[in-house]
């Protein structure tokens, strides 16, 4: 009798990937981009949108996801294949990228404390954009590890809240994405 074993296949490793979506500037667009990942279960971890011409007609949509390779190529092939979409482009897969974040981090804390908050936000070349006498609000942009590490600090020194834009990302060089 002929046996034969058969090795299970490891699964694919999960990537992250940054995605420029450009679309028509119309309504439920966003929802219908969201409602792709969501039917399929992909997870966004980050996702951003603005208009980028003058006359409003066409946005930016900039996604950051995690996926196996198939997956990602999956994803950008449903994308391209919806109406209102121009083009999609991986930055992750193109080369060369400039990616940034912009972050709002409330702190609050008082004598030592709050001299180390201010300490920490120098070096992380973080801007105080509110104060009181107990608290401080630091703008930080920079890439999202940079505002991780920032932000696990701060937590030592009274963390209050955190607001984050979401990843923008451009592909380096002379030619548009």
């Amino acid at each position: 009798m002929n046996t034969q074993t058969i090795e299970p296949q490891a699964p694919e490793t999960q990537e992250r990937h940054v995605l420029t979506i450009t679309v028509d500037n119309e309504a439920g667009i966003l929802a219908k981009i969201a409602g792709l990942f969501t039917a399929r279960g992909y997870n966004i971890d980050s996702l951003t949108v603005a208009d980028i011409t003058d006359n409003h007609e066409v946005s930016r949509i900039t996604i950051v996801t995690h996926g196996p390779p198939s997956i990602i190529d999956q994803i950008r092939a449903q994308l391209e294949r919806l109406v209102p979409v121009h083009k999609v482009v991986d930055l992750t897969e193109i080369g060369p990228y400039v990616e940034r974040e912009l972050a709002l981090v409330k702190v609050a804390g008082t004598g030592n404390t709050r001299v180390e908050a201010l300490r920490m936000a120098d070096i992380f070349r973080a801007k105080v954009v509110d104060t009181t006498t107990s608290s401080f609000v630091f703008e930080l942009t920079g890439s999202p590890d940079k505002i991780d590490s920032f932000v696990a600090l701060m937590k030592e020194l009274g963390l209050v809240e955190v607001g984050r834009t979401g990843v923008v990302g451009m592909v380096r060089g002379e030619t548009a994405a």
